[in-house]
């Protein structure tokens, strides 16, 4: 789904985090000032690694955990009294949750039984449901009788049945294979934008986060550094830490010999002069980090770039859709670059090759950025 573009309106939030934080012990942060909304029919992810505080937030959101400070709201009222059973939130985990002595139908049909609904509705919206996940002819077995994915499916029906404000998903494919991960990751997107459903949903995948959602969150060390559509969080990241958790980077470190408007030049570590686009505020002399996307680095190519070296291949691995070439830039200087075409003649281990990359693809970002995250929306 492409990112929108219309502005933020108060009518467009579905959930608002405003200032919230969370504290077990009183002097840690959980979740630290968190301040953020998920709008109305958006995929929303939380990303980051684990101890990150994105899990921590979205179980405030289910009411699992309160909040130290700050307030939730949901359709613009807060949550501070409402119990779990009351959010009308479909949660999503990663180890199921079925009652394994109940039918796939039973499993579904159980938080329509808790909310009153009647016997026929609750079949005809069972139906609808499993049709939905694809599991139709499955009613009558139990989880023990399916797979991790089936089951993950039953998962997510309950979560939908009976039409919640907002659907949570906690890690819910980290115990499936790859294959089986990407493919109930477009079953999941598919359904989100049939039904137009809020979701929000928690992962330490950055593939699944870019490959699934709206717009994404990063977390790190209980704040949102940045917050962003897809495309402009990688290809516009406000801190190295971003940088380095979305997609690739290679690293190099250094101090700015010279500055121009959002241009600068660096000395590296250990001496080499390359041009790069600033992110932050830089001063000369002042520690950087560069971060530049191997796919973004030429090898061998004869044309012109601000930034080209001679380097020494240190190896050649075949990924199938492309070659990861490791290449040192000197003894103790060096890059990997992401190569689509097939081996040429000169690229084994021990050859000298030019590399190259431009300014706008080289990214200095300060040492000490610590990217606060308040009031993004």
């Amino acid at each position: 789904m492409a990112p929108r573009d219309v502005a933020l309106t108060r009518a467009d939030a579905c959930v608002e985090f405003r200032n919230v934080s969370k504290s077990y012990d009183g002097k840690h942060q959980a979740v630290d000032n968190l301040s953020c909304t998920i709008r109305r029919g958006e995929f929303l992810t939380f990303l980051g690694p684990s101890g990150s505080g994105k899990t921590t937030a979205l179980m405030m959101l289910a009411g699992f955990e309160t909040p130290s400070s700050g307030e939730i709201l949901l359709n613009h009222r807060s949550l501070a009294s409402q119990p779990p059973q009351r959010r009308n939130m479909g949660v999503v985990f990663q180890n199921y949750a079925l009652f394994p002595h109940m039918s796939v139908a039973q499993n579904i049909r159980f938080p329509l039984a808790v909310r009153g609904i009647a016997a026929r509705e609750s079949r005809e919206r069972v139906a609808q449901a499993l049709e939905l996940v694809q599991l139709r002819g499955f009613d009558k077995r139990r989880p023990a009788e399916l797979s991790g994915g089936q089951q993950q499916r039953v998962a997510l029906a309950r979560a939908l049945v009976f039409n919640p404000d907002v659907v949570l998903m906690d890690e819910p494919l980290g115990a499936l294979d790859q294959r089986l991960r990407e493919q109930l990751q477009l079953d999941i997107k598919r359904i989100q934008m049939e039904l137009g459903i809020t979701v929000l949903y928690v992962t330490h995948d950055q593939d699944e986060a870019l490959r699934m959602s709206d717009r994404i969150a990063v977390f790190a060390h209980g704040r949102v550094l940045q917050l962003a559509a897809p495309r402009e969080l990688y290809e516009e990241p406000t801190s190295a830490f971003v940088a380095q958790f979305v997609g690739q980077n290679n690293q190099l470190e250094g101090v700015i010999v010279s500055t121009e408007q959002d241009r600068c030049v660096v000395r590296t570590t250990h001496g080499l002069i390359v041009r790069a686009r600033m992110v932050g505020a830089c001063a000369i002399a002042a520690p950087i980090l560069l971060a530049i996307r191997p796919e973004r680095i030429g090898v061998g190519e004869p044309r012109q770039a601000a930034n080209a070296f001679q380097a020494v291949v240190k190896e050649v691995a075949y990924l199938g859709d492309h070659l990861r070439v490791q290449l040192a830039l000197n003894e103790y200087e060096s890059v990997f670059a992401k190569a689509t075409q097939t081996p040429r003649e000169g690229w084994q281990v021990g050859a000298r090759l030019t590399v190259c990359w431009d300014t706008e693809s080289c990214r200095a970002f300060p040492v000490e950025n610590r990217a606060a995250g308040e009031g993004l929306s």
